[in-house]
């Protein structure tokens, strides 16, 4: 472990540098959004001082269009699971003996979602610029176009607009089932005006076939189609060892890698739920830890269905940059002890456990606790209802002091996740834990 961890204690005040490099504002989600739109600012001023920009010559309306189509594409195809499992592959081969900065780094990726709100925004952005030109009053408004492009060109830009309205952190919060039924069906009609517009915009059928926009549009509408073609409705048996968690069997086919997580719905149109998949070794199948934390869980707990909806794959999740580190202190709450059970089970990196719940065997059952203990032996399971909620910033980086772990990983609600991951970066210490970006 580098020196400088060693040296470091909970007590020091970190410097001004290092509070402003670690502050949230500057997480590498932050980073990547503001890098998306540093560099399509940077092809808006370098095309505003060139003649026409603003006009139909010189074909710079397509050119318009090329950039809002390049810019969704990098939204869209961030988001793809295959793109999602591609980033943590290529993220997590680098060896334990490469420099910690360069590891700490790279186990950042599950920022990627700065591509996909900068990339977002960026072609929302373009595409005004885009309908600008169209009215441009030295071309006349709209000029020679028909009515339908005109209810097109103006009902793609409200949706985009609704859409980017509806994803900003406070409003998405606030109303998270709206916002995640506008960026669904919002999505499915933009891209159909999308392909409208092409058609209405082509010559031909001929120009239609070789133009960008046709293949783009190809690319994506394969993108977004494809964990749908993977939509099966499969069976599954709840064990419910209190009111407050169900613990759902798999067993249908699908042994998913640790580290993965799994979309299920009851409604596929309305309303989708993603959770951590437990897959044990040598064992067929998986469970998910769903605990009461909304309406639709507690639904879920309280029905028992026997059947729910599950589309696309297994897709990667925080705690697989694990391996990246020599060794990990894992930090849960609740049923965040549901993403972290399936890496102590699998073991392929020296960890250690703090674990803060509420009565963990009333809640969860004496065999689930028996599994995280037989799995980490000497796990800090602290009783919140004997002993109140811990000091989890003190009670990690003791774990990493007792320990010599190189990295803390945080599954937790977001203000207790956010509040462990900068206090441990604060103080020298590669922390991570979910960013609540979807």
């Amino acid at each position: 472990m580098d020196a400088v961890i060693e040296k470091l204690t909970l007590d020091d005040k970190p410097s001004l540098t290092r509070r402003i490099l670690r502050h949230r504002y500057l997480e590498h989600y932050n980073r990547l959004f503001f890098l998306v739109i540093s560099v399509n600012a940077w092809i808006l001023w370098h095309g505003s001082t060139q003649a026409g920009w603003w006009s139909k010559q010189d074909g710079n309306l397509a050119i318009l269009l090329d950039l809002v189509l390049a810019n969704f594409m990098v939204a869209v195809l961030v988001r793809q699971q295959y793109t999602i499992n591609l980033f943590f592959w290529i993220a997590t081969r680098a060896p334990v003996s490469w420099p910690l900065w360069i590891r700490w780094n790279l186990a950042k990726v599950y920022h990627f979602g700065g591509l996909h709100s900068g990339s977002a925004v960026a072609g929302t952005l373009w595409y005004a610029v885009f309908l600008a030109g169209l009215i441009d009053q030295k071309n006349g408004p709209l000029p020679d176009t028909s009515a339908g492009l005109v209810w097109v060109v103006f009902s793609l830009m409200a949706l985009l607009i609704l859409m980017v309205v509806m994803a900003l952190p406070s409003v998405r919060r606030r109303y998270h089932n709206q916002f995640e039924l506008v960026h669904r069906f919002g999505g499915w009609s933009v891209l159909i005006l999308f392909w409208a517009q092409t058609c209405l915009l082509a010559d031909s059928a001929s120009d239609l076939v070789q133009s960008l926009s046709f293949w783009g549009l190809t690319i994506l509408t394969f993108s977004v189609a494809l964990p749908w073609l993977r939509l099966k409705k499969v069976k599954i048996n709840i064990v419910s060892p209190s009111s407050h968690v169900a613990l759902t069997r798999f067993d249908h086919g699908v042994t998913p890698f640790a580290g993965s997580s799994t979309a299920i719905s009851r409604r596929p149109f309305l309303e989708w739920h993603s959770f951590a998949n437990v897959p044990a070794p040598s064992e067929e199948g998986f469970r998910l830890t769903i605990s009461r934390a909304g309406d639709w869980t507690g639904r879920f707990i309280d029905d028992k269905p026997q059947q729910v909806w599950t589309k696309g794959i297994p897709t990667a999740g925080v705690a697989n940059i694990e391996v990246l580190f020599k060794k990990v202190v894992y930090v849960a709450t609740g049923s965040g002890i549901g993403p972290c059970l399936p890496h102590l089970l699998a073991k392929k990196v020296p960890a250690s456990l703090v674990w803060s719940t509420r009565s963990p065997r009333k809640t969860y059952g004496d065999d689930f606790v028996e599994e995280v203990l037989g799995a980490i032996p000497d796990a800090l399971i602290w009783d919140t209802s004997r002993h109140g909620k811990p000091d989890l910033v003190q009670l990690a980086w003791d774990a990493v002091q007792e320990t010599g772990a190189e990295a803390v990983i945080c599954i937790a609600n977001q203000a207790l996740t956010q509040k462990v991951v900068y206090e441990m970066e604060l103080q020298g210490i590669p922390a991570y834990g979910a960013i609540w970006d979807s």
